[in-house]
């Protein structure tokens, strides 16, 4: 809210009367008249102050949805009688109102629409569009809102106002450029001295304001008990305190949310995206301030990890056709074969095997390195260093006694953190534990079986056992998908039973349980033929398998899958023209199915950097066949997003969170891997053979170079910062500013409380 709006909600509290400057009345009727034919083609409405809709008879004829606009418009000015409560809603083709002078505008901006049950009462929907236009104090989102074709549609559109979209950025802690040119924490009370401050278009990215609005509409609580008009009970019962856009999606009277395309936008980034002769780069700013800094974030540590993949691509292949000691069949134990020569004629003298174990530990330790100073590049660059998401309001699906914060002094539901640990001790993690132990037996499973037929087959050596063999294969692909598939919803369950306060400490911790998963069900069995069989070759072999039939599955899902879906299978938006309904091109946007998020994207490179940095050393050609999947996935993954799945909200956010804490983890474990692995290869074990080593002092020397190692790995990650000095400094420099702001406040409240007193 302005200046004027608080000095004005003062006056109203005294005389119930809202006084308005000169030339208000002009201004405001400003804000709602357009021209019913604009640039775009949409056709737009236009009414008197008392909802009066002028046009609605010429809109209908023509078919167009009222008063839908991107563009900038011009408008004519009629006198209006009578004074609106603020944001209420005119009428069943107009916008919401806003009393607000410095909200006022001739452009109001469609960003999000929520799609509404088919048989949705015309109450209940003039109810919904009640709430989310009410004032935050009432428990509403203060955002405008628009009915669609007419009251009685399944549609709402939602726009923001300039004093939503300035206040929420504040409290989430966004940095915007200030006038000296330096990234700074938006403040509104200093809000005229940042940059573009007077165009939201610019001084906020299309994904910051879709994002804002459905943190709003988050936000919104309900003041008292109450039931939501048009829903019996029990469905209907609105509990104090209790999240309203979470009730009324549970209630099926929300079946979904979206944000809306800009067409124009997304046809000038898919032609520097996707359609992009140049195999290299990718447009991070633009993709940023369409889809937000999750989607920003994912593509770029995509496209970094795809460009760290050329040296040990490289190396990989100079091993493979030049050093043929990275042949290991000398390592299998379980097979009688003949001991290689101890001479080996025309190989270096230093294995293939331990120069490729070496370089993985220390590729992956800078790899991630960099990139954490590459991410502290980017949150300065995208204003989100800033972020201060534990004061804001809770997540929907959060609940507990109501009660006062202690640290925001706000009326909120209230969890004690023992209960929360007492849930995760004694639910999470032996529900966890259970699952990884179901993996462990079927992992023992396969390997009982797989004996059994080969057994089998070796007494009777029939074509039907030879089938046969591949029966146990076939099992345990099945069953570790199934189980996948078990344990996401009930780690889904679990995460919900917890009942985490925020959003991100909510998907920490979801992701966390589905990680380790995960980890488990891709890495056991490898580890238990390293390191338990010892049969290098059978790991070999093992990984080479996975790695091939990994790349062929992903190349025909993510290149062959969405061509044949987009040239065969009719788009949402295909068959229409700019000159159709607004009506048709809002339901086919909310026609297309949900973005799944990036779960499985990141799971899919958390598995690829497993596979490179703890079994490379085994396969040299790991980060060769990487190097050429993540060249056709960055392309794949931006055509999908832009053409076959609805637009996702996306939080502002510093880095990848858990996501980078997994990579990390798996860099660390690295070491120890490589360490055993190396400790395991033919080379090494010649070399103690010949010395007479003893089998428990060759484990202490392993023991001794691991340790060893891992402080290489420590020393590497201290001597390279996790961000770079400039923005170091820069954050040095807002902290000190925001203290001083603080000094400054402080300082001339207390000047104002001494002179108080001498009036009197």
């Amino acid at each position: 809210m302005c200046s004027y709006c608080r000095r004005a909600s003062t006056i109203r509290k005294n005389e119930n009367v809202l006084p308005h400057p000169k030339g208000w009345e002009e201004r405001r009727s400003t804000a709602f008249f357009f021209p019913s034919k604009p640039a775009n083609g949409l056709a737009l409405n236009r009414y008197t102050g008392g909802g009066v809709n002028i046009n609605k008879t010429q809109a209908l004829r023509q078919k167009k949805v009222p008063g839908l606009d991107r563009d900038t418009m011009t408008s004519q000015k009629e006198p209006q009688e009578g004074l609106s409560a603020p944001a209420k809603v005119t009428g069943p083709s107009s916008w919401s109102r806003v009393s607000c002078p410095c909200c006022i505008s001739n452009h109001i901006e469609p960003l999000v629409l929520i799609q509404l049950a088919e048989n949705i009462q015309p109450i209940t929907k003039q109810w919904i569009m009640s709430v989310i236009s009410a004032p935050v104090k009432a428990g509403g989102a203060q955002l405008l809102v628009h009915p669609g074709e007419d009251m009685k549609g399944d549609m709402i559109v939602v726009a923001a106002p300039r004093c939503t979209l300035l206040r929420v950025t504040e409290d989430l802690g966004l940095c915007k450029t200030y006038q000296d040119g330096n990234m700074t924490a938006f403040s509104f009370e200093d809000r005229d001295n940042f940059c573009n401050i007077d165009n939201m278009q610019q001084f906020l990215t299309l994904a910051e304001r879709q994002y804002i609005i459905k943190h709003e509409l988050d936000s919104m609580r309900a003041i008292e008990d109450q039931r939501i008009p048009g829903i019996p009970a029990p469905k209907g019962k609105l509990k104090a305190r209790a999240s309203i856009l979470q009730k009324l999606e549970k209630a099926g009277v929300i079946r979904n949310i979206t944000p809306l395309h800009e067409q124009k936008l997304l046809s000038a980034l898919g032609k520097q995206w996707y359609s992009h002769k140049s195999l290299w780069g990718q447009p991070l700013d633009s993709i940023h301030a369409y889809f937000g800094g999750t989607i920003a974030y994912y593509f770029s540590f995509l496209d970094f990890y795809t460009l760290s993949l050329f040296p040990p691509a490289i190396l990989g292949l100079f091993i493979t056709f030049f050093l043929p000691s990275a042949n290991f069949s000398s390592g299998n134990k379980t097979e009688s074969a003949p001991a290689p020569p101890k001479d080996h004629d025309g190989q270096p003298s230093v294995s293939s095997y331990m120069v490729q174990a070496v370089f993985s530990m220390l590729w992956s330790t800078v790899f991630m390195e960099l990139w954490k100073r590459r991410s502290a590049a980017l949150s300065y660059r995208w204003g989100t260093f800033n972020l201060a998401e534990q004061f804001q309001e809770p997540r929907p699906g959060f609940h507990g006694e109501l009660s006062t914060n202690p640290v925001t002094g706000r009326l909120e539901p209230l969890f004690p953190e023992w209960k929360r640990r007492l849930r995760i001790g004694l639910v999470s993690l032996p529900v966890v534990g259970v699952f990884l132990g179901l993996v462990v037996m079927g992992m023992a499973g396969f390997y009982f079986f797989e004996r059994l037929i080969s057994n089998w087959h070796k007494a009777s050596g029939s074509y039907f056992t030879a089938a046969l063999q591949y029966l146990p294969s076939i099992a345990h692909i099945v069953y570790t998908n199934v189980l996948g598939n078990i344990y996401r919803n009930v780690a889904l369950q679990l995460t919900e039973a917890e009942n985490h306060r925020e959003e991100s400490s909510f998907d920490y911790h979801h992701t966390t349980k589905v990680l380790v998963f995960t980890f488990f069900n891709n890495f056991a069995v490898l580890f238990h033929i390293a390191f338990f069989k010892e049969d290098m070759p059978l790991l070999r072999k093992r990984l080479s398998s996975l790695l091939i039939v990994t790349q062929v599955v992903n190349q025909f899902t993510e290149v062959v899958v969405p061509f044949l879906v987009d040239r065969f299978i009719t788009s949402a938006d295909r068959n229409l023209k700019e000159d159709d309904p607004e009506v048709d091109h809002l339901q086919a946007q909310g026609s297309l199915p949900a973005f799944p998020g990036l779960f499985a994207e990141y799971i899919e490179l958390l598995v690829q950097f497993g596979y490179l940095s703890l079994f490379s050393c085994v396969y040299p050609l790991t980060a060769p066949l990487l190097l050429l999947n993540n060249l056709t996935e960055i392309r794949t993954d931006a055509y999908k997003l832009c053409k076959l799945f609805n637009k996702p909200f996306s939080a502002p956010v510093a880095n990848m969170g858990v996501w980078q804490t997994a990579f990390e983890v798996l860099s660390f474990i690295s070491v120890m891997s490589n360490c055993w692995l190396l400790l395991l290869s033919p080379h090494v074990k010649e070399l103690t053979e010949d010395a007479g080593f003893s089998s428990s002092k060759v484990l202490v020397i392993a023991v001794i170079v691991e340790h060893a190692l891992i402080m290489v790995k420590m020393i590497l990650a201290f001597m390279i910062p996790d961000e770079p000095d400039w923005v170091r400094i820069k954050r040095e420099q807002i902290e000190y500013h925001s203290m001083q702001a603080l000094k400054k406040q402080r300082i001339m409240r207390c000047r104002v409380e001494d002179k108080v007193p001498l009036k009197a």
